[in-house]
């Protein structure tokens, strides 16, 4: 007979917390909440009573389950509760949610497309899950259970800590049980505790009074109907564990111990339990009573884990179905199986106990047989062993007692989990492999594990683990393989060294490598030692990085394709083209398109998007057309490569930002930036970051501009590529539009110094534009530098040719050419013509030198850029054109506007916008000289500015004033502020 109670006794308090939880996800206030109890506590009863709940009001509920019986499975609590609410249903339509349908492809593979790669951090696939609950639950609300987390892979423990992080903003709850033993599940539960994203709840033992009414409720009785000494004695023996109480209350009553009654329940003859010492023997006893044909059915379902297919239980006995079904049946009935729903052919044992009794009595002869008729079945059944079948099976062979086959599949096994993003199942899995590889005799299937390995090692970021292994390489047994599969390892720690940021152990690496090919060196072999020496080349800081780089890429893009090695070739080639770049844009495209139609050819899906990526890169650097950039991130979020996608996204920011489009840059940056910062890409954070600075910094935002580079800076920036992109595009514009000409200098400087220990990739930087102008202008440089840089297409990028047309015009105006100086600054003008903030800036800077040589419109010019910088708020080059029109003698308008960005406490001492002008200098700690350079205006203007402010003010004296003026400064900048 049934003896489980019909409800739940003793959790109210919990049972109210998760209604709560329900409830307050169902308005869009979402939460994570932790059972947490030792096994046969509840935990279980529990997550159904709240899916029950759940789904009473009309919520999405998913349910999975993680499991140390059997292989190791990335993602599998995960993959089986979205079984569970989507088998044979296809995902949501929202918008939002498209660009990461191919991204959950990991998790449900008739989600993504045929041959795609899913290949992105777990961070994006965490998000891609968030996105997707969100979508089911924006209605009414969704609820995740994840039972057994404690049992979870490495990958599956990554996604839930970022769903308890973020959760608090969406309709979802996240319900986990965890057993209370040491783990990291449990580890993870406390910490979100800790971080106020998740709660704990604790589940005790049932006290005395709360196992009688379990008993009572069991029984199907009044809790007088149960005798005294039965309750005592099954509380005593069980520690209050409901499980327990609930095994040896069914073994009371299946011994004819306890015996039902009208009213009451009565013993016959001696009281007596199996303490939980002997809980095995009584599940083996119960096991018996279904007879040898029963024991055989459950005992090889065992061999396959505590969820098993009837399907290979049926092939693997060979038995006829019907009385395979039936004796399921009278093991559903004898509660010791139950359906694993919602899966038709899958069942489980409804507590490990059972599976583990079963393995206990078998013999070592009995185990391998099952086990090696198991896997033999599962290979029939599932050719290619997809999904979980491949490292089922290699547990198996190991059990069968073939560590060869099982290194095998376990090999084959974590290549795949690696594929898929699953870093730290592969690792377990190769390591699995490795060790059993170790006891056999073939060097090279070793060499199949290790290869393997230290990629997944290195993504999983155990980087000391992955080099370790290259150091000791004969007692791998490397000894054993020849020096073609030797160097290929030692190619593969490079590969480790240059993820690691360690450049000198990857060109140690390489070094060996090809000491070991010598001569002797295949095309095979040498693509991929030349290809990784290549980005490890770009990457180590010197001036000849980029040449010798692209030395690299060329050797190892022929030899790649002479082989063939697509994946490396396409690699090459990219490389290739982001080189070329600066040199020659129409030699960047034909690399660009070579590496796209290879990937088309071989399928290759995220190498086609980068590919398309940087094509479209080019088209917007030559001449602003940012078309090919957009249909390139359209196709990255089609297929689901977020991260090319949000590369796109962050690059379209920095062009709104050089077009003036602030607002818009603004918009496009918080979200990208959001993105990033969630999903940590963090060279893409740090590009975002650049071009926030950039943003502030063309709108005159010092301190704005400050920040974005502290937190630039952070992020390892001052060792980044993109130093000289914050450099120009950022520090070298904000002192040119505060005409803060020492600033200035000090910035150049710098740009200098860091091109010639490390040249940019980065060719909107100044080297090959603003930089020109500013030392034409200076004269620090004439023809033989207009003409080197005017040369390469890096000088003819539209934003730079701005800048080298009017460096020509400055010039050829010099050399009294007056036509061809005006022709060249037309020129400029058409290429400045999407910039707005650029052309205006550049105009103010020719000024000055167009007036005093006779060419161009000098007056015209610095009319249309006071207009400009005055509407833009940019109030130092404003007045510098003011003042510049006044040198030449040209009537200047008076500005009265800009009185609202005196503070209010100044204009109530009636300080005028220009008195604030000085004063904000002032704080700067300027002489009178250095301000009316900074203004236009004379020392003796400056004089008589000052003081009007000590009056002002009330200040003793110059001194005071200029403290006065720095600490308003501070005052202003602080975050309280």
């Amino acid at each position: 007979m049934q003896t489980r109670a019909p409800f739940i006794i003793g959790r109210n308090a919990q049972l109210d917390t998760i209604e709560r939880a329900l409830t307050e996800a169902r308005t869009g206030t979402g939460s994570a909440v932790f059972l947490v109890g030792e096994p046969g506590i509840g935990k279980s009863r529990l997550a159904l009573a709240a899916a029950e709940r759940a789904a009473a009001a009309g919520m999405h509920v998913l349910r999975g389950r993680g499991s140390t019986v059997g292989p190791t499975v990335p993602f599998r609590p995960l993959t089986e509760a979205l079984l569970s609410q989507f088998r044979g249903r296809p995902l949501p339509q929202d918008r939002e949610l498209a660009p990461y349908r191919p991204v959950l492809g990991r998790l449900m593979p008739e989600w993504g497309h045929p041959g795609g790669q899913y290949g992105d951090s777990l961070i994006v696939l965490a998000e891609a899950v968030l996105r997707l609950l969100a979508a089911l639950g924006r209605d009414a609300g969704c609820l995740l259970v994840l039972e057994d987390l404690q049992d979870a892979d490495a990958e599956t423990l990554a996604v839930v800590e970022y769903l308890v992080d973020n959760a608090a903003g969406q309709p979802i709850v996240l319900l986990a049980a965890v057993s209370a033993e040491p783990s990291e599940a449990r580890d993870l539960a406390h910490s979100a505790t800790r971080r106020h994203t998740g709660r704990v709840l604790e589940l005790p033992p049932l006290d005395r009074d709360e196992v009688h009414r379990l008993v009572a409720a069991a029984l199907d009785t009044e809790r007088d109907g149960v005798p005294d000494p039965v309750a005592r004695q099954l509380w005593e023996h069980s520690a209050g564990n409901p499980f327990i109480v609930e095994e040896l209350l069914h073994a009371m009553v299946d011994n004819g111990v306890l015996v039902g009654g009208a009213t009451r329940w009565r013993v016959a003859g001696e009281l007596r339990t199996d303490v939980p010492a002997t809980l095995v023997r009584g599940v083996a006893h119960r096991i018996d009573r279904l007879g040898p044909s029963g024991r055989t059915l459950l005992s090889a379902a065992a061999t396959l884990g505590y969820r098993f297919p009837l399907s290979v239980v049926h092939r693997m006995l060979g038995t006829a179905e019907e009385a395979t079904h039936a004796r399921v049946q009278a093991a559903i009935e004898a509660q010791l199986v139950v359906p694993d729903e919602p899966a038709p052919d899958w069942f489980a044992f409804r507590h490990p106990t059972t599976a583990r009794a079963l393995l206990a009595q078998l013999t070592p002869m009995d185990r391998a047989q099952l086990s090696r008729r198991a896997a033999d079945v599962i290979e029939s059944l599932h050719p290619g062993l997809p999904g979980p079948w491949c490292p089922m099976v290699a547990a198996l062979r190991q059990a069968a007692g073939d560590p060869a086959e099982a290194a095998r599949r376990y090999t084959q096994a974590g290549r795949r989990a690696l594929d898929d993003g699953a870093a730290g199942s592969a690792v377990t899995l190769l390591e699995r492999a490795r060790e059993l590889a170790a006891d056999g005799g073939d060097p090279s299937a070793r060499a199949d594990t290790l290869e393997a390995l230290l990629p997944a090692l290195a993504e999983s970021g155990a980087f000391e683990r992955a080099l370790q292994l290259g150091e000791a390489p004969d007692e791998l047994g490397w000894a054993g393989l020849d020096a073609h599969r030797r160097a290929a390892l030692h190619t593969r720690l490079a590969k480790v060294a240059h993820l690691a940021g360690r450049w000198p152990d990857g060109i140690a690496q390489i070094s060996k490598a090809r000491l070991l090919l010598g001569d002797e060196g295949t095309d095979e072999d040498t693509a991929p030692v030349d290809t990784v020496a290549a980005f490890l080349a770009l990457d180590s800081p010197s001036p000849g990085r980029i040449e010798i780089a692209a030395d690299l890429a060329r050797r190892a893009v022929v030899a790649a394709e002479r082989v063939p090695l697509p994946q490396v070739a396409c690699q090459a080639w990219e490389l290739l083209g982001t080189l070329a770049r600066g040199r020659d844009l129409a030699e960047s495209d034909l690399c660009f398109e070579r590496a796209i139609r290879l990937a088309e050819q071989h399928r290759l899906p995220i190498s086609r998007i980068y590919a398309l990526v940087r094509l479209g890169g080019n088209r917007c650097l030559a001449d602003g057309d940012t078309s090919g950039l957009r249909r390139a991130g359209q196709e990255a979020l089609r297929v689901g490569a977020i991260t090319a996608g949000l590369t796109v996204d962050a690059i379209l920011a920095m062009q709104s930002v050089l077009t003036g489009e602030f607002e818009s840059a603004g918009r496009q940056l918080a979200e990208v930036e959001r993105s990033t910062s969630r999903l940590q890409l963090l060279s893409i954070l740090r590009y975002v970051l650049v071009v926030r600075a950039t943003l502030a910094a063309h709108r005159a935002d010092r301190a704005e501009m400050a920040q974005a580079l502290d937190e630039f800076k952070r992020w390892d920036g001052e060792h980044s590529p993109e130093l000289p992109l914050a450099v120009g595009l950022a520090r070298v514009f904000c002192a040119l539009l505060e005409e803060d000409t020492h600033q200035l200098d000090r910035e150049l400087a710098t740009a200098a110094e860091i091109d010639r220990e490390n040249p940019s990739a980065f060719h909107l930087s100044g080297r090959h534009g603003l930089y020109l102008l500013l030392d034409v202008l200076a004269g620090r440089a004439g023809w033989p530098e207009l003409n080197e840089v005017a040369g390469v297409a890096a000088g003819q990028m539209r934003w730079n040719r701005h800048f080298v047309e009017l460096a020509r015009a400055v010039l050829l105006g010099r050399d009294g050419n007056v036509p061809a100086a005006d022709a060249a600054a037309a020129a400029a003008q058409v290429a400045a013509e999407p910039f707005p903030t650029a052309r205006h800036l550049g105009l103010r800077l020719v000024a000055e030198e167009a007036n005093r040589c006779g060419w161009g419109d000098a007056e015209g010019w610095l009319r249309r850029a006071e207009e400009h910088f005055h509407r833009a708020g940019v109030p130092a080059v404003a007045s510098a054109c003011r003042g510049l029109l006044r040198q030449i003698g040209a009537s200047v308008q008076q500005r009265r506007a800009g009185a609202d960005r005196v503070p209010a406490a100044l204009r109530a001492l009636s300080v005028t916008v220009r008195e604030y002008e000085v004063f904000e200098l002032l704080a700067e700690r300027l002489n009178n000289r250095a301000i009316g350079t900074r203004l236009h205006i004379s020392p003796r203007t400056v004089e008589k500015h000052v003081a009007s402010l000590i009056i002002k003010t009330d200040r003793p004296g110059r001194a005071a004033l200029v403290e006065y003026a720095a600490a308003q400064r501070r005052h202003r900048r602080s975050p309280a502020d």
